[in-house]
């Protein structure tokens, strides 16, 4: 902390588990359109998935409940996803430990109560740009876009289906990402797979955003 004092001549402010949930949510929540629904967000990042419950819009945006869990598309590609293609072993144990991270979450989220789901970071992002038939990466066209839970598991297994290469290959995919996206998108689809069973088919789809913390922290500077 000194140190980054010293180099940007600030003082670096040290946010809770609750401010950080309240600031990601905010952000997130500017690629879908006002009203009274409860927005699940979730962020699936490399060591782990943040999800958080609340209604709202942009700045007046208010979490109900949040909760992080120790699943992430670096974490589990380490611990399952070997090779490339992957495997259907490798990924019934992706979606093992995926199912007993939400259990976890069920526990002080109620997600039975969520009528939407939205997604960001760079796993939804890219599946977004694959779904979408894209030649490069385009934030414009990714933000906002809506997928029904069908063409998530599809293009699931169209990336998972891959060689090494030919994801290296792919005008949208980010180089850091060429390793991992198997387990993220692996972890992502069975996500919006148990929101569908948990909800009893009211997630049916999943609005994908590229709007994230930053975006909440500005806005709270508003």
């Amino acid at each position: 902390m000194e140190g980054i004092q010293q180099i940007l001549g600030i003082e670096p402010e040290v946010i809770s588990g609750t401010e950080e949930a309240s600031l990601s949510f905010a952000g997130a929540m500017r690629a879908v359109g006002a009203g009274d629904k409860n927005t699940l967000v979730f962020d699936l990042g490399g060591g782990s998935t943040e999800f958080v419950l609340g209604g709202g819009r942009g700045a007046e945006a208010k979490v109900i409940s949040s909760r992080s869990v120790n699943v992430g598309c670096v974490r589990l590609t380490e611990r399952h996803m070997v090779s490339a293609p992957v495997t259907d072993e490798q990924v019934r144990r992706v979606e093992a430990d995926t199912d007993a991270a939400i259990e976890t979450v069920v526990s002080s989220v109620p997600l039975s109560t969520a009528t939407r789901a939205v997604a960001v970071a760079g796993t939804a992002t890219t599946l977004a740009a694959a779904a979408l038939g894209l030649e490069t990466y385009d934030s414009e066209a990714i933000n906002g876009t809506s997928l029904s839970l069908e063409t998530v598991q599809c293009t699931a297994q169209m990336l998972r289906s891959m060689t090494r290469q030919e994801r290296a290959e792919l005008g949208y995919m980010h180089p850091g990402r060429v390793d991992v996206i198997g387990a993220g998108v692996t972890i992502y689809a069975r996500i919006l797979t148990r929101l569908n069973e948990i909800t009893d088919g009211v997630i049916n789809s999943v609005t994908v955003s590229e709007h994230d913390i930053l975006d909440g922290i500005a806005l709270s500077q508003l």
